[in-house]
Formats: structure tokens, sequence, C-alpha cells
């Protein structure tokens, strides 16, 4: 059997002597404890050595995907077909390969394993004429060639530029804005009129660094400026200005105040662009998709353009709204629909009942171009441009579906119909002026009476009929109790009655002006006057 070991100064092929040993897998190792011992189980037959450091790259990365370089077809087609015996390969993938095109017989099994653990442990024994130096040597240019290969190193494709870029353009913002309104209010104690003529924060700067005083507006010349009318209006406005005297040392320092805001805001364009086309470089997809400001603010919350890649498009949707997910989240409400992507163009011209969707959509298609960007070989942004006109296509359906529900045409096109004015000619209802009662008080007092007479008599006949049920035969003294009982039963509805009629009288005027919410309660003093008076009138 045949042994293929390739080292980083070439490859080896070992003959082995003595297969016997093999079998036991476990105390294989101790046969390469020393090189003696190594060399009775294992001979070298052939050593092709490498040129220098780029024939080994280009061997190492063949063998890495699988391939078959020439100088190892040649060396494998010379010894090992002439020797016809099985081939030990480290690598199953490549032993694949060998088979397939050399139609060679390979062997890939643990056994193997421990004998190239073994042949790589006694390396300098086995193979005479290479020094240990060389080898070493060797074996640190293989591996930074190797790992440069395997990462494809760019120096376009940096994008710790595009994170430390859109943090100082943020920064120069925030600083901008402090200075501008620091001198427009430093300012604005000499000349107040000029901060509501000149709206743009630079140009204000420009024209209050080339005239300074307000005396010297009259004779300076704006016109590279300011159009004329606004020009015009200045001066006009400085000749008759409120604002106090200062002196020519504020002056100065306020123009050194406004030619650090222009030289600020001047840098601050040349990094935006600086930024626009290292997001070109580094990430043309996401770029088309979302912008590059957007884009660069996730792969700066993300840390690199490989970490966002890894993250799915949930996450990338609401990335930069951690704070108001969790604050949902705990409270138990809606969680946010968008984070940093809120400020794509997309997302932006949307209606606010279909920015949900969109912002979901387009977070499905950035994570496909983020990773695209991240892994692909190819530089080009075609693949964002079409994504791109498929979503722009989506907002248009999505658009025009609302414009057919409120046309009320269903699935057809949208029809515009002829505008007609119907006016509804309203008359004035005085009714509702007067606060006086519809119908009179003694008219709702007489109604009144009538339905409690209706009520009693039916009472009554209702009584006379329950006490000739349970007494059919009475004597005189129980027919005169029973009369007296009839009587005073008589004499409490009365009584009611009037008291029911001026309830009424006196709720009636309430509830006609002003219904009463409150419910007055009896006091305990008067319910015993109350009592009193039944008693003496029984």
């Amino acid at each position: 059997m045949l042994v293929l070991f390739e080292t980083s100064v070439g490859y080896a092929i070992f003959k082995v002597l003595n297969e016997k040993k093999l079998q036991e897998v476990d105390s294989l190792w101790k046969e390469f404890e020393t090189p003696e011992k190594a060399n009775k189980i294992v001979k070298l037959k052939h050593f092709e050595k490498f040129q220098d450091t780029a024939e080994a790259l280009a061997a190492f990365t063949a063998l890495m995907e699988g391939k078959i370089n020439k100088q190892l077809k040649k060396v494998l087609k010379k010894i090992v077909k002439e020797a016809h015996e099985p081939l030990a390969v480290a690598d199953a993938k490549l032993g694949g390969v060998i088979k397939e095109k050399l139609n060679l017989s390979c062997i890939h099994s643990p056994v193997v394993n421990e004998l190239m653990r073994g042949i790589r442990s006694q390396m300098d024994g086995l193979i005479p004429g290479v020094e240990p130096r060389e080898m070493a040597a060797m074996c640190l240019g293989l591996a930074h060639s190797l790992s440069r290969y395997r990462l494809k190193f760019s120096a376009d494709k940096v994008d710790t530029m595009i994170v430390q870029a859109i943090s100082l353009l943020d920064d120069l913002d925030k600083e901008l804005n402090n200075y501008i309104m620091r001198c427009r209010e430093w300012y604005g104690w000499h000349f107040p009129e000029l901060g509501k003529i000149i709206s743009d924060n630079l140009t204000y700067c420009k024209c209050l660094q080339k005239v300074g005083d307000r005396k010297n507006y009259a004779s300076a010349k704006l016109s590279e400026l300011l159009p004329e009318e606004v020009e015009a209006e200045v001066k006009a406005a400085a000749e008759i200005s409120m604002g106090t005297e200062v002196s020519e040392e504020d002056i100065c320092n306020i123009l050194h105040l406004c030619t650090q805001v222009i030289e600020i805001s001047e840098y601050r364009t040349q990094l935006y662009e600086y930024l626009q086309n290292r997001m070109m470089a580094i990430a043309p997809n996401v770029t088309v998709m979302v912008g590059e400001l957007v884009g660069a603010r996730l792969i700066a919350h993300a840390g690199s353009l490989l970490n966002l890649a890894k993250h799915a498009a949930s996450t990338v949707q609401i990335l930069g709204a951690e704070k108001a997910l969790f604050r949902a989240l705990k409270s138990r409400r809606d969680t946010p629909k968008y984070g940093l992507i809120y400020h794509a163009s997309l997302v932006g011209q949307t209606s606010p009942k279909h920015k949900g969707k969109i912002s979901r959509m387009l977070a499905a298609k950035t994570v496909l171009a983020i990773r695209y960007d991240a892994f692909g070989e190819d530089s080009s942004s075609a693949m964002g441009v079409e994504n791109r006109a498929k979503l722009e296509a989506r907002l248009r359906t999505l658009e025009d579906r609302g414009i057919r529900k409120i046309s009320g045409t269903g699935k057809a096109l949208a029809k515009t119909e002829k505008y007609e004015h119907k006016s509804e000619v309203k008359t004035y209802d005085p009714s509702g002026d007067s606060t006086l009662p519809t119908c009179s008080k003694k008219r709702k007092i007489e109604q009144v009476d009538k339905e409690d007479e209706i009520i009693e008599k039916k009472a009554k006949k209702a009584k006379v009929k329950i006490k000739v049920e349970e007494a059919p035969v009475a004597t005189e003294e129980e027919e005169e109790e029973g009369v007296l009982v009839v009587e005073e039963q008589e004499t409490s509805v009365k009584k009611k009655k009037k008291k029911d009629k001026k309830k009424h009288i006196k709720e009636e005027p309430l509830s006609e002006e002003e219904p009463c919410t409150s419910t007055a309660i009896p006091s305990p003093e008067k319910k015993k006057k109350k009592k009193k008076k039944r008693d003496n009138e029984d």
C-alpha cells in the first residue's frame, strides 16, 4: 500500500513495509516514537519538491477545492499506476476525484488518519534532504499566503472605514447645528432681522463673513450669495435695524466662528462623497436598495458587513429600535415595525397604512443584497436594481388597491366620477330655544290623579275578594273590624297620593330644565317626624 502525504515543501509518497501492524489502530502511535521505528513501517518512495511559495499555494488551493494539480497528476501517473497498489489518502473528497480521473483505488479510514499522524510526527527523519529551517520557513510563508487567499483580502473591501466615516458624519452634523445656533444667537443681538430674511445656514455665515458689521451692508455687494430681491431686503433692514451696537473685537470672534462653520460644512460634503464611493465599492447592492446613509448605519450598528449578513430579515427590519422593542415586550404592547430602515426612500414615499408591509419586504430584499455583497465575488449592483424594481412595482399595486377600494369598482380599474355638488338646505328649528314646558302643570296633575284613582279601585276589589274567600261566614264583630281595617287602608292610600302629587310637582320643573343627577337622601330626623305625624293621625 502507498501513502500520499502533502507537505509545505512538496508531495511525498511512502511505501508501507509492514501492513500487519496497521491493524492495531490503538497501538500504532508506539511504532512512530522514534525515527528508527518509523523507518521500519514506512519508507519514502518519491518526493516531488515545490519550486517556490506560489507553486505551493496553487497546489494547496487545488487540494482544498477538491481538485488535482498538474504536478500531482504527473506524480500519480508515474509512480502509483506502475506500482498497481492502493493509495491511502487523508481527504476522502480528493480520493474520489483521483479515482474518477486516474482510475486508481484510494483508501480513507481511521487507520490511515493514525498513519498520517505518525508520519507527520517523524517527518524530519522520514524525508531526507530537507532541513528543518527550510521546512519551517516554507510552512510560515504558505500559511500566510493561504490565509490571504481564503480571506480574499482587498483594500477596497474594508468596512471599518465605513463605520468610522458614518460615525464622524453624525458627529459633524451635531457640532454644525450647535455652532450655527450659537452664531445666529450671537450675531442676532447686533442684527436680528438678518436671521429671519436668510434661512439657509451656510449662506447666513458667508454673508456675515463677507460684511461683518451691519453698517457695511449698504456698500457691500452680495449678488454672488443672494438674489437681488433678498439683497435689497437685507440692505433695507440693516438701515432700520433694532439691534445693539457691538465692538470690533466681538465682531472678530463672531467672524472666526463663521469661518469654522464654513470649513466644517465643506469637510462634511467631502466626507459624504467619500462615504458614497466606499459604499458603492463594498456594498453596491445595499446602496441601491436603501441608500448609502442607511446602509452605512446598518453596517455600523452590526459592527461589520459580515456580522450584518448573519442577521435575519426580521432583525434587520427593527435594527436600531431595540429600546422600543424591549419596552413593548415588557409592557405587552405592539412591537415596532421598523428601525433604521424607516429612513430608506422606499419606506418614506409610502402611505402610513402600508409602511409596515413595505419595510418588511424591503428588509427581506436588503438581507439578500447584504449577503450577496458580503460573500459574492461579483461587485455589480444588478441584483439590487432588479429587487428595487420589484419592490416599487409591489408598492404601486398596494397603492392602486387602496384607490380601487375607495372608488368602489372592485377588481376593475379605478374610474373617476363627475363631481356633482349636492347641497341640503336646512331650515332653522326654533323649538330648541324655549325652556318653558310644553304642557301646563295642572294638566299633568290631573293625569296623575286619574291614574291613581284607577289603581285604588283595582286594589280595593282585590282585597275584598281575598277577605270574602277567607271568611265566608263572619260574625257582626268581625265585619265591623274588617270595615275599620278597610277605612285605615283608604286613609293611608290617600296620604300617599298627596305626597306623590307634591313630589311630582317639585320634580317636573327640574326635569324640564335640567336633568338632576344627584339623588336626595332623607335625613334620619325627617324620618322620625314623619312617623310621629302618622301615629297622631291614626
